[in-house]
C-alpha cells in the first residue's frame, strides 16, 4: 500500500478532507483562520479553548466531528510551550497521524499556523512517521472490521521557495526513514545480508549510484579477518555493500557513512540470555540508517560526494563459530584477542573503517547499536558521540541537534586504553563492563587512519522497546536524520 505526501497552499477552511489537523501552541490565540474553520462546527472549538478544555499542551489532542462534506473532522494537537523547531513540529504531526490511524480516516490535512520552513519539514517527517506501519506479515481482519491506514497526508502552508524546499527535504527524509524502519522491523529470517544487497541495488538504480558488493571470498582476499570471524559461525554469506553517490566535483573528498548490519545477534558462543533476544533483529539499525540516508540524499540531489558502506552478517553459535580466546587479524594487520563473541559489531566495523580509507574521506561517521552500556548511560534520549577530532564531533553534534536526534559527547582518553590491552595480541575486543561504550569506541579508533572520524552509538535510540507516544515501539528512524543533515550542512558551505 503506497503512502503519499503532498504540499498545498489552499486555505484550511476551503478544503474537503476527512480530517483536518490544526497544531497549536500552549494557550492558543484564536485568529481569523481558526474562526473560519470553526464556522461549520458552530464555534465548538472556540468554546473549548475559552473554557480551557484544550490548552495546547504537548501531545494534547481534542477531536471535533463535522458534517459529511467539507471538513468532516478537526483534530487539535498541542505542541506545548517549547520554541517551534523541526523536532517539535515532527512530534505533533506524528501524534496527529497516529490519531488518524486510530480513526481510520485514510487521509488527512495538517496545518501549523505561523510555520517556518523548519516546521514545514518537521510536519512532513512527523506525519510520515506517525502513519508508518509494517503489516506485511500479519493476517488482516475482515474488510468490515478494518480501519483504513493513512495513505495520504497533505501539508498546508503559505507559498514560497523556502517552504517548497523544506517540504521536499522532509518528504525525502521521511522516505529514507521508512526504508530504515522497514529493514529494522523485518525479522532475522526475512532481513538477511542479501536483503541489504537487494535494497542497495534498488537505491543505486533509482538515483544513478555505483554499487559494490563483496562476499566471503572477496573479503578473504582483502584479509578482513576481523569481520569474517563474526561470520564464520553462519552459513549465510556475509556482505559488504558500498553505495557511491557522486553529487559533487570529481576531486571532492566524500562524506563516508558506515553502518553495522548484524541482521541477528545471538551473541555467538558468548550467547545472550533468552528473554528479549528477539529484539536483536534491530542490531542492523546502523546499516539501515546508512541505506535510508543514501535514499534521502539521492532524492535531494545534494551537491556532495557521499559513500555509504555497510557490513552485514549474523552472529550465530555453531561448531565453526569464533571462540573466546581466539586471535584474529584485521585487514590493517592488527591482531585481536576475542574476549567476548557478543562484542561483534566492533569487529565488523574495524575492517569497514580500514576499507573506508581507500575513498579518502573528508569525514567518516559510523553508526552502530554497539553497546548496552550506552543505554545505561544515556537511556533512549541521546546518541553517544565519540571522536578525537573536535571539529568533526561538533559538526555531528550540530547535525544531530538540527535533525531531532540529539547526541552527547563522551571522552576517548588514553587512560581507558589500558582496558583493551591484550597479553597475546595487539588488543582485546572488549575491556569489561566499566566504561564499556568508551572502550568500544577506542577499539574502533585503532582502525582509523588519517581521516576525521566520529562514532555514533545508537543502541538506545535506533529502536524502542516501549511506545514513545509520538511513535510506537520499534524502529525510530535514527540515525537517518543525522546522516542527511551532515551532508546538507556541507552542501550549504
Amino acid at each position: 500500500m503506497s503512502f503519499s505526501l503532498q504540499l498545498s497552499h489552499a486555505t484550511p477552511a476551503s478544503i474537503d478532507s476527512p480530517l483536518l489537523v490544526v497544531v497549536l501552541p500552549m494557550d492558543p490565540v484564536v485568529d481569523d483562520t481558526f474562526r473560519a474553520i470553526d464556522v461549520p462546527l458552530g464555534g465548538a472549538m472556540q468554546r473549548s479553548i475559552a473554557r480551557r478544555d484544550f490548552r495546547g499542551g504537548r501531545d494534547e489532542v481534542m477531536l471535533f466531528v463535522g458534517g459529511d462534506t467539507g471538513i468532516q473532522r478537526v483534530l487539535l494537537v498541542g505542541r506545548g510551550a517549547a520554541p517551534l523547531t523541526r523536532a517539535v513540529a515532527r512530534r505533533a504531526a506524528a501524534i496527529a497521524a497516529r490519531q488518524a490511524c486510530k480513526l481510520g480516516t485514510g487521509a488527512m490535512h495538517i496545518v501549523l499556523p505561523g510555520a517556518n520552513a523548519d516546521a514545514i519539514e518537521g510536519l512532513a517527517i512527523g506525519a510520515a512517521a506517525g502513519s508508518w506501519s509494517y503489516p506485511d506479515l500479519q493476517t488482516q481482519p475482515p474488510e468490515k472490521d478494518r480501519r483504513a491506514r493513512v495513505q495520504s497526508v497533505t501539508v498546508l502552508s503559505s507559498e514560497g521557495d523556502a517552504e517548497q524546499a523544506a517540504f521536499a527535504a522532509g518528504a525525502a527524509i521521511a522516505e529514507g526513514q521508512a526504508i530504515a524502519k522497514r529493514l529494522g522491523m523485518m525479522p532475522g529470517n526475512v532481513c538477511t545480508p542479501d536483503t541489504f544487497v537487494d535494497v542497495g541495488r534498488e537505491i543505486a538504480a533509482r538515483h544513478g549510484m555505483t554499487i559494490t558488493v563483496l562476499g566471503r571470498t572477496e573479503m578473504e582476499q582483502e584479509h578482513m579477518g576481523s569481520f569474517l570471524c563474526v561470520a564464520q559461525g553462519t552459513p549465510e554469506e556475509p556482505r559488504l555493500v558500498v553505495l557511491e553517490y557522486r553529487g559533487g566535483a570529481p576531486e571532492q573528498q566524500p562524506v563516508v557513512l558506515i553502518g553495522k548490519g548484524l541482521c541477528f545477534d545471538t551473541g555467538g558462543i558468548s550467547i545472550k540470555p533468552a528473554p528479549e533476544m528477539e529484539w536483536m533483529k534491530f542490531d542492523m539499525s546502523g546499516a539501515g540508517g546508512v541505506m535510508g540516508a543514501m535514499e534521502a540524499i539521492g532524492r535531494l540531489k545534494l551537491p556532495v560526494n557521499v559513500v555509504g558502506m555497510i557490513g552485514a552478517t549474523t552472529n550465530m553459535p555453531s561448531g565453526t563459530a569464533v571462540k573466546p580466546g581466539d586471535v584474529v587479524r584485521a585487514s590493517n594487520g592488527k591482531t585481536i584477542e576475542i574476549i567476548n563473541t557478543d562484542a561483534e559489531g566492533r569487529l565488523v566495523l574495524a575492517d569497514l573503517l580500514v576499507f573506508a580509507k581507500r575513498y579518502n574521506p573528508a569525514i567518516a561517521i559510523d553508526a552502530a547499536t554497539l553497546t548496552g552500556a550506552i543505554v545505561i548511560g544515556l537511556g533512549a534520549n541521546a546518541v553517544g558521540v565519540f571522536g578525537a577530532d573536535q571539529a568533526a564531533v561538533d559538526e555531528v553534534l550540530s547535525a544531530g541537534s538540527a535533525a531531532g536526534e540529539p547526541g552527547w559527547p563522551l571522552p576517548l582518553w588514553d587512560e581507558y586504553k589500558e582496558q583493551i590491552k591484550s597479553d597475546v595480541a595487539d588488543l582485546k575486543n572488549t575491556g569489561g563492563r566499566a566504561a564499556g561504550s568508551i572502550t568500544a569506541a577506542l577499539f574502533l579508533q585503532e582502525f582509523v587512519d588519517g581521516y576525521p572520524w566520529v562514532h555514533l552509538d545508537v543502541a538506545g535510540t535506533a529502536y524502542s522497546q516501549v511506545d514513545l507516544g509520538w511513535i510506537p515501539k520499534g524502529p525510530t528512524g535514527t540515525p537517518v536524520g543525522t546522516f542527511v543533515e551532515i551532508v546538507r550542512a556541507r552542501a550549504r558551505r
